[in-house]
């Protein structure tokens, strides 16, 4: 599959009065053309500061190492000057945030801010041709009575709706690549199934490559063909959407599996969780950051990071249980070996 995306040791830094803390550590990865791909983890994993990387939306605390590459479509990122990546930003890459009353402005209406998000990109285009290209959005979002809402006023909108304009502003310039952060998460279940649909659907109308950021497993299985799984600031593992629900090969991706409810369990249990907390970033560990919540964890996992096992394309994972001379034995991938 061509490439529409390819981060390669991407490390991003923020530089605080409490200390440095090191949230991205090295990620690398690759988004296909037309290929929808997740990045799960816990709050503080580092995946929403690594899709803010990619575009450089980064507070001026924060910094990205000189040896970081992001590569967009043949043109490095990392180094644009500006002025230069302005002209990417919701044109080529468009993004979607988690909270839509924060992102939209309160004393516009929706129509006239979907209007300026193309305005800026598209100086030619008339008053006309921009009217009518933000009513074809909200036609295309399903937005109700286009004409009516046009003029309406972001409060004057349920949370869904407002999710649905930011996904009608981040399309309006048909970029090659939308970033979803989290854009679901405070929806009820059926507002939530409905963008989902919504967003499958227009990667398939307009071919765009997405990366959707969540912390939901199933919404991940819903709408992604490929996962990436974030924690202490790394990727622990990378598959196939079916692969991974099938045969995940991280303890931390177990653990996460092990916590989505599923309709066939005991209603009285409780849900399972992983008992400790995420690494302090400012001090992160030398070895696996999952080690110390992790119950398989040997010496060495402490002491050292692993490095990634590969097994197959896009099927990798992080673990020092994987090595060919790793113990049998409190082994949850070698199960055989154990009898």
């Amino acid at each position: 599959m061509e490439s529409s995306l390819t981060v390669n040791n991407l490390k991003t830094t923020f530089f605080t009065s409490g200390g440095t803390v090191q949230a991205v550590r090295g990620v690398s990865f690759e988004v296909g053309k037309g290929e929808i791909v997740g990045i799960v983890g816990e709050s503080g994993s580092g995946k929403s500061v690594t899709s803010m990387s990619i575009l450089r939306l980064l507070p001026g605390t924060a910094r990205i190492a000189p040896e970081s590459s992001i590569i967009f479509e043949e043109q490095e990122l990392s180094t644009l000057a500006t002025k230069q990546l302005r002209e990417i930003r919701g044109q080529k890459i468009a993004m979607i945030f988690q909270d839509p009353m924060s992102s939209l402005n309160p004393l516009i209406s929706v129509g006239k801010q979907v209007e300026e998000m193309m305005k800026t990109h598209h100086t030619d285009m008339s008053k006309e041709e921009l009217h009518e290209r933000a009513l074809e959005l909200f036609r295309q979002v399903r937005i109700p009575e286009p004409e009516k809402r046009f003029k309406e006023f972001p409060h004057q909108f349920s949370g869904g709706m407002r999710q649905r304009v930011m996904i009608a502003m981040a399309l309006a310039n048909r970029p090659d690549l939308l970033i979803a952060d989290e854009p679901t998460t405070a929806l009820d279940v059926t507002i939530q199934d409905q963008i989902l649909k919504q967003l499958r659907a227009l990667q398939r109308e307009s071919g765009a490559s997405i990366i959707f950021i969540t912390h939901d497993l199933g919404v991940v299985a819903e709408l992604c063909q490929r996962v990436l799984v974030m924690y202490g600031g790394l990727i622990m593992e990378e598959a196939p959407i079916d692969d991974l629900f099938e045969d995940p090969r991280h303890p931390y991706t177990l653990g996460l599996l092990a916590s989505v409810p599923s309709l066939s369990q005991d209603k009285a249990g409780r849900l399972a969780s992983i008992p400790g907390s995420p690494p302090d970033m400012t001090k992160p560990p030398e070895g696996c950051p999952f080690a110390p919540r992790c119950p398989s964890a040997r010496q060495i996992c402490a002491a050292e990071q692993p490095p990634y096992v590969q097994m197959g394309e896009h099927r990798r994972s992080m673990c020092w249980l994987l090595q060919p001379d790793a113990p049998a034995e409190n082994n949850p991938f070698r199960k055989e070996a154990a009898k």
